[in-house]
């Protein structure tokens, strides 16, 4: 059986001198940085293609991702997909990761259920996120959630007041949040999900038509 390396002070220790997305996928598998590794089944990194223009972010992998190993391939998954879809984003084009690269769970029963990821863990976990922007180097950022948005635009960023509009940022050209699927999924009623779901398309078309202006200048 084997056995894990000696815990690293900091994620940015083992990221490579230069690295690609493969070099820090391969490196964050060993990732000890916080003390959520103990309960993850293993490290979700991101997936999609090393220069893709629309970039995801997503607070943190879920059950389905932990046990599977990539990024939003539950249920919160699946409904992004169908998002994407409907506004002409071919998932197999974009950059889809998550804040945080473990599931952060508690018990319950027989159930493992989300806990949100605290301060220090998204901080142990930050020098993953800024060298995938920057070995991807999107044109725009999608964030996803208020723990995504606060983690890129400071913690005084609300999703549920500037949701859909545009963020000046260093990291790309189009920066923008909106809510996280799974929030979606949380809705009391099919009738409050069905108009949460075409508020989340809107904020994804939004995106979509500032990429297709430069595309058209």
């Amino acid at each position: 059986m084997a056995t894990r390396k000696v815990k690293q002070s900091t994620a940015r220790e083992l990221i490579p001198e230069k690295p690609t997305l493969s070099s820090l996928r391969k490196a964050a598998a060993d990732c000890q940085a916080c003390d959520l590794w103990e309960r993850g089944t293993q490290t979700v990194f991101g997936e999609g293609p090393a220069h893709a223009r629309i970039f995801l972010i997503g607070e943190q992998p879920g059950n389905e991702e932990d046990l599977k190993g990539g990024p939003f391939v539950g249920p919160a998954g699946r409904l992004l997909d169908k998002a994407l879809e409907e506004v002409g984003i071919d998932r197999a084009e974009a950059y889809v990761t998550n804040v945080v690269k473990h599931f952060k769970w508690e018990p319950r029963g027989k159930l493992r259920i989300h806990k949100k990821p605290n301060s220090q863990e998204i901080e142990a976990c930050r020098p993953w996120l800024e060298a995938e922007i920057s070995v991807v180097q999107p044109h725009a950022i999608m964030l996803l959630g208020s723990t995504a948005a606060q983690a890129i635009l400071g913690r005084e960023f609300r999703v549920t007041k500037q949701r859909g509009v545009p963020i000046e940022s260093p990291l790309a050209r189009y920066v923008m949040a909106t809510v996280h699927p799974s929030s979606i999924l949380r809705a009391p009623d099919s009738e409050t999900r069905e108009a949460e779901y075409r508020k989340f398309v809107n904020d994804l078309k939004k995106l979509v038509r500032l990429i297709e202006k430069d595309e058209d200048k």
